[in-house]
């Protein structure tokens, strides 16, 4: 449906509701040479203004993807829950953004009846205080060995990545990680290969560790789904199964999935029952671009297809879900800027979706950002009740080649904003004397801590 405004003495017109949401996005590099952005800051402002005043069912019955065209499409408006849209079922998108800033609003209830599409919508009428605001009042717990996202926590993941997939190098940023408190949200490698052989080595390396010093925490190597039911076929000590989506079918098919192969890996995962807290058993990865990058966007913005990504990660109850902001390249997000403004949407469109929410707080090195960027979005996401965080040794993901933080990153975020890990693995720091008596990570841990995790790890 076309919708048009006059503003300023100018007319503006948006053919149908994928152009208005792109042309209402806050400025990004992705959306410039997809050829989907707002033409000028007045235009922006114009589909902003239309938005609005846009009814939020609106999204029920105009699709940005087709539904005949897109099992993503499908899946979303299939499983739709109107009994929890009911509540907001009358509101515009900006009475929606005022309904959501309300301190009094059950924001978790909510999950189950809103649509990417809608909360995409939503975070771009907001500042970057209104993104961090409502998603700081909209945790999203899950449980395996360790529970994550409650009030109060930030956990991390722990990220032995090593070029050659080195057993030394990797215990031994194993060992960096656990001395610095990181690892409650996972211990996960990004294999050199997706060689099933190496990757069955790898688990049992970390799942060896993890047994040794009997870490409530969970393990995952991040090979391919595929490689993942076939391991698991053969006995591997698969924790989570892993896979990176996105929010069209056309660029989950450019990833070799589609939502069978998913709810395949997912039965798969649950039977073998290696959770002692909780069941949740996925781990997905996803970044805006991702869609655009694979020449698989359908004329839509990069923010709103991340959220339909989200879509996906939901309907298998994942343990786990991060936006790897910054990897892509600046193509797609150009600077700090826009990379902080991006991780805070995702982190916001995630939660109202009832998604368990990390963020790898990165970037390229051909990117016009800094570690003063990567230190303003994890403070911004730490007040804002990130579930978890990317941890690699020293910063610099070293198989990867692009900037995370580190180790002392989280240290830093749980110091100054009174965050803890995750109860289990708090409890263990304890009792490995790693943290003194008011919680705090000592800084190398006791020397009986260190000969103990270091005691025969090769």
């Amino acid at each position: 449906m076309i919708r048009q405004i006059t503003l300023g003495g100018r007319g503006h017109r948006f053919p149908d509701v994928a152009a208005l949401l792109a042309a209402a996005t806050p400025e990004r590099s992705g959306d410039v040479l997809a050829g989907v952005a707002a033409s000028s800051e007045q235009e922006r402002v114009a589909a902003q203004t239309l938005l609005a005043d846009l009814p939020l069912s609106t999204f029920l019955d105009e699709q940005v993807v087709p539904y005949e065209d897109d099992e993503v499409t499908r899946l979303i408006l299939d499983t739709h829950d109107a009994a929890a849209f009911a509540p907001v079922a009358s509101l515009t998108v900006g009475g929606f953004r005022d309904h959501l800033l309300a301190p009094a609003t059950d924001t978790c209830a909510l999950a189950p009846g809103l649509t990417p599409e809608m909360v995409a919508a939503v975070s771009k009428l907001m500042r970057v205080q209104d993104l961090v605001a409502v998603a700081r009042r909209t945790p999203v717990v899950t449980a395996f060995r360790s529970t994550l996202g409650l009030p109060g926590t930030m956990a991390t993941r722990l990220q032995p990545n090593h070029p050659t997939d080195d057993p030394t190098g990797v215990t031994a940023s194993i060992v960096d990680g656990l001395l610095m408190g990181c690892g409650d949200a996972v211990i996960g490698i990004n294999p050199a290969t997706d060689s099933p052989n190496r990757t069955v080595d790898l688990l049992h390396l970390i799942d060896d560790v993890r047994q040794r010093y009997a870490i409530p925490t969970q393990s995952c190597v991040l090979a391919h789904v595929t490689t993942s039911i076939e391991i698991m076929g053969r006995g591997a000590p698969v924790d989570l199964v892993f896979q990176s989506v996105a929010g069209t079918e056309a660029a989950n098919t450019g990833f070799g999935v589609t939502l069978g192969l998913l709810r395949e890996a997912h039965d798969a995962a649950l039977a073998l029952g290696r959770g002692t807290v909780g069941t949740n058993c996925m781990y997905f990865e996803t970044g805006q671009g991702s869609a655009l990058s694979a020449d698989a966007h359908h004329g839509v913005d990069q923010q709103t297809l991340e959220a339909r990504a989200y879509a996906v990660a939901r309907a298998f109850d994942p343990l786990l879900v991060n936006t790897v902001v910054g990897f892509i390249g600046p193509e797609y997000l150009y600077d700090g800027k826009q990379i902080a403004r991006a991780g805070l949407e995702d982190h916001f469109c995630g939660k109202l979706l009832g998604v368990p929410m990390g963020v790898d707080v990165c970037y390229t090195n051909h990117a016009e950002a800094d570690a003063d960027d990567t230190d303003t979005l994890l403070t911004l996401l730490g007040v804002a009740g990130c579930s978890f965080v990317i941890c690699v040794p020293g910063g610099d993901d070293v198989m990867l080649h692009y900037q995370s933080l580190s180790f002392h990153d989280a240290l830093y975020a749980r110091q100054v904003l009174g965050l803890s890990p995750a109860p289990e693995f708090a409890a263990w720091l304890e009792r490995m004397e790693l943290v003194d008596g008011s919680g705090r990570v000592r800084e190398l841990g006791t020397e009986s801590a260190v000969r103990a995790l270091t005691a025969g790890l090769a």
